[in-house]
């Protein structure tokens, strides 16, 4: 194996080890996360582990501790309506309170009471700010292709200013899912259909794993999270027997209730979807949005059409009732 390889296959052991710590982050915000546990998780030592993970991730352990805590429970304000602020605050690792109202008006420049107040207005302004680029988008192919200007600016408005999926949407228990798993940091949109294209498909036709029903997770809500810091899984559903290598990681996701939505559109619509399903479903199903991540579901079959992008998936939020 030559230097540049060798090159490749440690960075991708760390950053292996480096998404374990962040998982066991996330499956424990509401206990103490000590510098010598994270450290055992990723197998480094604990001398080391805090410059390493910084130099990883761009911000101090304890940085990125704060963050994560506050970005959760932003979601938990918006999602969970019927919970209380000190609730929330347990659930996602502060004392009180009022420790965590006073870290989070901080970080998001409101206090929880008010963004939570808030979240309906904010997601109508993504919404109206997702409509806008779609039209900007087709406007912009539309004047490259003159002879089609006329019939791109009527889709305009009629189809992108007031877009709407109005997706059927079902409540089923979803079985466990045992899964390989790539991880994507930064923007979500074109770099993540590209990681999928260049990276996880060729991962997972090279191990045999083609006909495998395939899930998308984004971990991070782009609306809090600053887009360099968001991560997405991209993961193929693995038997028992699978034992995955670097750069892959192992991870199982829960079964339970979900809201599950079809979906058939471009990647640039998905957000959309998604935003409409929390804005516009969810207040108006009785139900609330839990812990566990959202995801979407392609199964083993799911085929894209190579000239338009359009491809068909099941969204499916985590719920349970108010």
């Amino acid at each position: 194996m030559n230097k540049a390889a060798l090159a490749r296959t440690g960075v991708a052991a760390y950053a292996q080890r480096m998404n374990k710590v962040l998982d066991h982050i996330d499956h424990h915000l509401d206990a103490p996360l000590d510098l010598s546990t994270l450290a055992a998780v990723a197998h480094f030592s604990s001398f080391h582990f805090h410059r390493v993970f910084a130099a990883w991730m761009g911000e101090t352990l304890g940085d990125y501790l704060r963050r994560r805590r506050l970005d959760m429970g932003a979601v938990h304000l918006a999602g969970r309506p019927q919970a209380s602020v000190l609730e929330i605050a347990l659930a996602v690792g502060f004392g009180s309170g009022e420790a965590f109202a006073r870290a989070f008006k901080l970080r998001f420049g409101n206090t929880p009471s008010a963004w939570r107040a808030a979240t309906p207005q904010r997601w109508a302004d993504e919404l109206a700010a997702t409509r806008r680029r779609h039209a900007d988008r087709n406007l912009d192919q539309g004047l490259r292709k003159q002879d089609q200007v006329q019939g791109l600016a009527f889709r305009n408005d009629q189809d992108f200013s007031n877009l709407k999926f109005n997706m059927k949407v079902n409540i089923v228990t979803l079985p466990a899912a045992r899964v390989a798993y790539m991880r994507h940091i930064g923007p979500y949109g074109a770099n993540v259909s590209r990681f999928w294209s260049e990276t996880f498909f060729p991962w997972r036709m090279a191990h045999g794993l083609d006909a495998a029903p395939c899930y998308g997770i984004g971990l991070d809500d782009p609306g809090i999270t600053a887009p360099a810091k968001c991560r997405y899984d991209a993961c193929v559903e693995v038997p028992d027997s699978f034992v995955a290598k670097s750069p892959a990681s192992i991870a199982n996701l829960s079964g339970g209730r979900y809201a599950v939505a079809q979906f058939k559109g471009c990647g640039s619509d998905i957000g959309l979807a998604w935003t409409e399903l929390l804005r516009d479903w969810l207040p108006a199903s009785g139900m609330q949005a839990d812990g566990r991540p959202f995801f979407e579901y392609y199964p083993g079959d799911a085929c894209k059409d190579p000239e338009t992008g359009t491809f068909e998936c099941q969204l499916c939020l985590p719920v349970r009732p108010l």
